[in-house]
C-alpha cells in the first residue's frame, strides 16, 4: 500500500475535511479526514452494513416493508448503498451537513459507491447538520441509523457530544414511530451509552459487534423506542 494521496482539502464551518486515496496493487481505498482525525474509509465496509441491517430486523415484521430510515451521515456511502439495495426501505433520507461529502459523492470519486442509491426514488440528501435536524424537526422515521462520529466516546466535534447525552436521545426518540429502531456506529463498544439509551427509555437495548483485524470490535448500539 502506497502512502495516501489527498484529493481535496476544504475549511468549512465545522472545520477542515479532507478526502484521500491510497493505492495498492490490487485495490484503491478512499478515506475521509475530519479536523485531522481519521472517520472512515473504503477498506471494509461491514460495519456500516450491519448498521442498516440491524436497524431493519430490530423493527416488527408489519414495519418492514415502505420502513422510512434516516442515515446520519453520508460518509464514504456504504450505509446508504446498502440500504438502497434492500427494497423493503420505502424512504431513505441521509443528512450530511458537509457540503464537500456531498460533492464527492455526486461528482467526485466516491460516485462509484453511491451513484446508484442517489440516483434511487428513494433517496433524499438532505445538507444539514444531524443534531439540529433531530432537534427541529418534525419528520418522522421508522429507523434512524446514526454514524457522525467515531462512536459516543469519540466525537469528531465537541457540538456532537450532545446527540449522545438525554437531550439529544430525546430528540432521537421523537423523530422515531412508536416501535421504531435507533442504531448508532461505534468504533468501540460504550457501555456508558447502553446505559444514556436507557435511561432515555429505550426497550431492548443491545450491543452487536463485528470482529477487526487488531484491537476491539467495531460496534453498533440499538435501542427501541416503546410503541
Amino acid at each position: 500500500m502506497n502512502g495516501p494521496v489527498t484529493l481535496d482539502r476544504r475549511e468549512g464551518p465545522y472545520g477542515e475535511v479532507v478526502l484521500r486515496r491510497r493505492d495498492a496493487e490490487d485495490r484503491t481505498d478512499f478515506e475521509i479526514i475530519a479536523n485531522g482525525t481519521f472517520l472512515m474509509d473504503t477498506s471494509d465496509g461491514r460495519s456500516e452494513r450491519l448498521l442498516v441491517d440491524a436497524a431493519m430486523e430490530a423493527l416488527p415484521e408489519p414495519a418492514r416493508t415502505g420502513a422510512a430510515v434516516l442515515i446520519g451521515g453520508l460518509g464514504v456511502g456504504f450505509s446508504l448503498a446498502h440500504a438502497a439495495a434492500d427494497p423493503r426501505w420505502g424512504r431513505i433520507a441521509v443528512a450530511e451537513r458537509e457540503e464537500a461529502i456531498i460533492d464527492w459523492h455526486r461528482q467526485g470519486p466516491l460516485a462509484s459507491i453511491s451513484g446508484r442509491a442517489l440516483a434511487d426514488e428513494r433517496t433524499v440528501i438532505l445538507h444539514t447538520d444531524l443534531v439540529e435536524y433531530l432537534e427541529t424537526s418534525t419528520d418522522t422515521y421508522d429507523a434512524l441509523c446514526l454514524d457522525i462520529d467515531n462512536g459516543p466516546d469519540w466525537t469528531v466535534t465537541e457540538d456532537n457530544e450532545s446527540l449522545y447525552g438525554a437531550r439529544g436521545l430525546a430528540s432521537c426518540a421523537a423523530r422515531l414511530n412508536p416501535g421504531g429502531a435507533l442504531a448508532v456506529w461505534s468504533a468501540q463498544p460504550s457501555g456508558v451509552f447502553e446505559e444514556s439509551l436507557r435511561n432515555a427509555g429505550f426497550s431492548g437495548v443491545r450491543t452487536e459487534e463485528i470482529p477487526v483485524a487488531r484491537g476491539v470490535p467495531d460496534v453498533v448500539h440499538l435501542g427501541i423506542r416503546p410503541a
